[in-house]
């Protein structure tokens, strides 16, 4: 906005005229002290200012509107009726003006110097305004700069005191911070530490996950370099994320080799005690059997139906110390899957068979789904394995509601066998973990015996045949579990 000081209002109206037909915003005064007040209260970009003025003259006015800081840098420009002689000129540009025009005024010259003063003056505040912008914009990063150090700073500290070996990596994958524990298993700390010769190679691993912009986690052994030896480590490298885009990873390795010894032990133990509760109960159920055909021989003898029973028992102890020695089997790589090409629908039906003729008449088992009649490669016996467990299975919890559908399904990829219960069901977040090792869903833990390791044996069978292994479920619903197997 211009402001235009006279004492003179026709001069003023000539001016504001000649100035607002080309564009300008314009205020006026009739006295230098109307034109401080309005000066203090108001932003202008440019005050044309009349000499000779009562009261106050332009010149004093001018020397006022330079002593405040907030009207110091407004460019003047003065009018004045009088001849422009050097001591007028000297004390224009001392009291604080830009430049002089003469009275009567020429409009063209006036409007030139109006419009570059103006011009300036915007350009000038505009300038200072992204001065300020840039003084908060930098201000708030360094602060923000202070915060993030010192954040690194504290996450640093942190990873220090952890037991484990501790580190970060860039987004591109490079080490670039590590804790003091790193350095009892690496020379430098852009080495990861040296594994065995029998364990996966970490950066290999680990560029295949930061490809795919997954975690990984594993479990291997790396060397001390102090004592040579190796020791189990979970090695876990996790991404963070801004945005979609990953900034950095964060990596532990937590020594779990106490862990892994015990664990080899108590499969040591589970396999000797399996192999050795195996001679005397076969013993007992051939013992047990004979005294059952001679039981038999006499119809009147009532204590057949507990000798019965006692062949039942024995078999589901019979059941459980297999399953204790397929573990071992497993744990130490021994358990042998021999495949040949095979009816899949056959095994099928001899599952379904033993199970209609071991658990009795309330069963009802519906058959969905094309018939897998055809010749697939596949373990025969450690399939129908599968089968029976996932049957068995839906039977022992649902103890409400014996109706089972087995579904068939297939591709030119591969066939899918699932089954479905209306039974209690297993939790979501639980529904990851049944497939461990002993792990047993809380809910049906002290209602249903048994000792967890059923369907992790299942799914190692289902591993080695290459294939896959899951379970969809609703609390109170029932469960659905598949496995499928390459046709190829």
């Amino acid at each position: 906005m211009v402001l235009i000081v006279d004492d003179n209002p026709n001069n003023i109206f000539s001016l504001k005229k000649l100035l607002e037909s080309n564009d300008f915003e314009v205020d006026t005064a009739l006295s230098g002290e109307e034109a401080l007040g309005k000066a203090l209260k108001n932003d202008y970009s440019l005050v044309i200012l009349d000499v000779q003025m009562p009261d106050m003259d332009g010149f004093e006015v001018a020397e006022n509107l330079s002593g405040y800081s907030k009207t110091k840098d407004v460019p003047i420009i003065f009018l004045s009726a009088v001849s422009i002689e050097k001591k007028f000129i000297t004390q224009g540009y001392r009291s604080g003006g830009k430049d002089y025009v003469t009275k009567p005024v020429d409009p063209d010259i006036l409007l030139l110097k109006a419009k570059t003063f103006y011009n300036l003056q915007e350009n000038n505040l505009a300038m200072k305004k992204t001065q300020h912008n840039l003084e908060l914009e930098n201000r708030g990063r360094k602060e923000a700069q202070a915060t993030m150090k010192s954040q690194i700073d504290h996450f640093h500290v942190m990873l220090q005191a952890l037991p484990q070996i501790a580190f970060t990596l860039n987004e591109n994958g490079e080490v670039d911070f590590v804790n003091c524990k790193w350095y009892q298993y690496s020379e430098n700390e852009k080495d990861f530490p040296e594994t065995h010769p029998d364990d996966h190679n970490i950066r290999e691993q680990f560029e295949e996950c930061r490809k795919r912009g997954k975690a990984l986690e594993l479990e291997i052994r790396i060397k001390n370099i102090k004592n040579q030896a190796y020791r189990y480590h979970l090695l876990r490298m996790s991404p963070v994320f801004e945005g979609e885009n990953i900034k950095n990873w964060v990596g532990t390795f937590t020594d779990i080799d106490d862990q892994k010894r015990i664990e080899k032990e108590k499969d040591e133990f589970l396999s000797i005690a399996s192999h050795e509760l195996k001679t005397p109960l076969t013993s007992i159920k051939a013992y047990t059997q004979l005294l059952s055909r001679k039981l038999k021989q006499n119809d009147e003898n009532s204590e057949l139906m507990y000798v019965q029973k006692t062949l039942d028992q024995i078999d589901k102890l019979n059941s459980l110390i297999t399953d204790l020695l397929d573990v071992s089997k497993i744990e130490n790589g021994k358990l042998k899957i021999n495949k040949k090409p095979e009816n899949l629908n056959q095994v099928l039906e001899n599952a379904l068979e033993t199970i209609l003729h071991t658990s009795g008449s309330d069963v009802k088992i519906e058959r969905h789904g094309v018939k897998p009649d055809f010749m697939i490669p596949l373990d025969k016996i450690r399939i129908e394995q599968v089968l029976i467990n996932f049957l068995t299975n839906a039977i022992k919890y649902s103890p409400e509601n014996h109706q089972i559908i087995v579904t068939t399904f297939t591709d030119e990829k591969e066939v899918r066998i699932s089954v479905t219960d209306f039974g209690i069901g297993i939790p979501d977040f639980k529904q990851e973990y049944v497939f461990q090792k002993f792990y047993r869903v809380e809910e049906s833990s002290l209602q249903f015996q048994g000792l967890g390791i059923g369907l992790y044996i299942c799914s190692e069978i289902i591993n080695q045949h290459h294939g896959t292994i899951g379970v969809s479920s609703e609390l109170g619903e029932g469960s659905t579990f598949y496995f499928t197997l390459p046709l190829n």
